[in-house]
């Protein structure tokens, strides 16, 4: 790795968890007295054995003892401590990691990713936060402190020390093996989880097609096989460090009774006394303890390691994002200069080339067949995707100038499917602003033509909706989409295909609010396959086969095509596709 990418890899490890080397510092002393203290076990046997037993007296016995108890007592809080503070780490990283990980998990699908392939980042933060209040850090901190424990045993006996350094050696060869065999299979397995929840998420998604259909079978039958993908490669995972987590401790239960056996005998040679049988078996035991916990838990930590590493990465990119500097609001135009954009999931061109101005007070109709490109161009007037080339700018500043809150601010985006936010209607309309004025509230549902809907209710504006508004008619759900849209007077609004649920009073609020954006100076793009609702705009673009085939004022390009008088000339190609969208459309 160069020193560059370690260095960025340090950076978005501190904005990951400022203040952490200290707090690692902290740990590391604790663990380092916990360790010492460890040792109290096998001085107690030797004290005991080759003194107390030897000169036979009771007070010595009990002060030993008393002794012993003290330094178990402070042992066992200093250890209490660390657990806490790993707890608290935990919920600490949890708590600065886990909107930004849902602020990425927002965001990825607008490039191209499932929505289960964007809730990752959120797992991942569970997984580290698990972690580390799991028995995995306690085997990382011990580590280090292995030495200890085998220069004691050296020093009863360089022969014992000998047995233990070649035992921890072997463990050592165990867990690096481990690592080797379970790295790959952990990303796989991490893979076709992803899978599975994909379609998981997909299936739950269209339950009631499913359901009315009939395939909700073999909906289940595909799930299952991705599922058994899945449980294949967790399988193989947990028998490698199941395996070698076994072996690892048959091996420690070997080479402590080796290690006793040889205390034994070094004994009867009269090379080694009585107690330092018992306390070289104790010592033997803390030194392996900490490889074989980590044996046990390897699947634990490899899964806390990727995870920390994808939000690493995550974290390195959100700080590397621009800032923009605040801009003035815009009140003037909206312009697209050859704009090309590409499906973020497959890397398909779906829109070319396409440009047009409107200025402020005036209103777009955009029209075509289905899958022409019409939404594609909504989502890059909104900045949902990015463009692969060209520009959209609002007063000339281009839309990554202003920022996801400026936009938030200026823009109002009622989408083809609805879904509202499982919230009050108030907080919905409003877009969960806190601090939002009612009458604002109001002006927008009234503008939305919902207002008296709304009251009707028994809770009125803090009527819950539930998951995605589930009580309520399309229709009902659309004009509250449309409300929100229009929260906030914002100077361009983006309506695709916004009479698509309404019925002719709906249409007619439509009708009317589009007019109410254009009278205050604001902008209004609207998708529309029904043609009524674009008697309120000035201009209209057919957009068919990802290109923008006509654009000019509505009773221009919605005038009926006359047939051509004997010897006129045929219409050229892009004039003739026009002419053909625009008979399919209002047919």
């Amino acid at each position: 790795m160069s020193r560059r990418s370690r260095k960025d890899r340090d950076a978005a490890s501190g904005l990951l968890m400022p203040g952490i080397r200290p707090l690692i510092l902290f740990l590391f002393f604790v663990s380092g007295i916990i360790n010492v203290l460890a040792l109290t076990g096998s001085f107690y046997m030797l004290q005991i054995y080759d003194r107390a037993l030897t000169s036979g007296s009771v007070p010595t016995l009990v002060a030993i003892s008393v002794l012993a108890i003290g330094l178990y007592g402070f042992q066992g809080m200093f250890d209490i401590i660390r657990s806490q503070v790993l707890v608290r780490l935990g919920a600490r990283f949890d708590r600065r990691l886990a909107p930004l990980a849902h602020q990425v998990a927002i965001d990825m699908p607008r490039y191209g990713y499932s929505s289960s392939e964007a809730l990752e980042r959120g797992r991942d933060v569970d997984t580290v936060r698990g972690f580390l209040g799991s028995q995995g850090p306690l085997a990382l901190f011990d580590l280090p402190w292995m030495p200890l424990f085998l220069a004691f045993v050296y020093i009863l006996h360089p022969a014992l020390g000998a047995l233990t350094i070649a035992g921890a050696a072997v463990l050592a060869v165990i867990a690096i093996v481990t690592e080797i065999l379970s790295r790959r299979l952990s990303g796989q397995s991490q893979e076709a989880a992803v899978r599975r929840n994909r379609l998981a998420d997909s299936n739950a998604r269209n339950a009631e097609v499913l359901k009315a259909m009939g395939f909700a079978g073999r909906a289940v039958a595909r799930f299952a096989k991705a599922n058994e993908a899945n449980l294949s490669l967790q399988t193989r995972t947990s028998d490698i460090t199941g395996t070698f987590g076994a072996i690892s401790r048959v091996l420690r239960m070997l080479l402590q009774s080796a290690v006793l056996g040889l205390a034994a005998y070094l004994t009867i040679r009269h090379e080694l006394s009585a107690g330092a049988i018992i306390a070289t078996s104790i010592a033997a035991a803390r030194a392996m303890a900490p490889i074989d916990l980590a044996i046990g838990n390897w699947k634990n930590v490899v899964a806390a390691r990727t995870a920390f590493g994808r939000l690493r990465e995550t974290v390195d990119v959100l700080a590397k994002a621009p800032r923009p500097m605040p801009l003035p609001a815009p009140v003037r135009s909206l312009k697209l200069e050859g704009v090309t954009v590409a499906s973020p999931g497959t890397g398909r061109v779906l829109l070319s080339d396409v440009g047009f101005t409107l200025d402020a007070g005036q209103a777009l109709g955009v029209i075509g067949p289905s899958g022409g490109g019409k939404t594609t161009l909504v989502r890059a007037l909104t900045g949902i995707w990015p463009v692969l080339r060209g520009a959209v700018r609002l007063d000339e500043a281009e839309l990554q100038q202003w920022g996801d809150e400026a936009m938030g601010r200026h823009v109002g985006y009622l989408p083809q499917d609805i879904a509202l936010l499982d919230a009050t209607i108030a907080e919905n309309i409003s877009r969960l602003d806190p601090e939002a004025d009612p009458d604002r509230i109001v002006a927008a549902a009234r503008a939305a033509a919902i207002h008296r809907m709304i009251v009707r209710m028994p809770q009125g504006y803090d009527t819950e909706l539930g998951a995605n508004g589930a009580g309520l008619s399309g229709g009902q759900r659309q004009r509250i989409g449309l409300a929100r849209a229009l929260y906030g007077d914002p100077f361009l609004v983006v309506l695709d295909e916004p009479n698509s649920n309404l019925d002719g009073e709906g249409e007619e609020a439509l009708t009317a609010a589009i007019r109410a954006i254009k009278a205050r100076g604001g902008i209004a793009v609207v998708v529309a396959h029904r043609p009524s609702v674009l008697k309120a705009v000035d201009h209209v673009a057919i957009v068919m086969d990802g290109r923008m085939t006509a654009f000019g004022p509505r009773e221009e390009i919605l005038r009926p095509a006359a047939p051509p008088t004997p010897g006129e000339a045929e219409p050229k190609p892009a004039r003739r596709a026009a002419e053909t969208g625009r008979r399919g459309i209002l047919r």
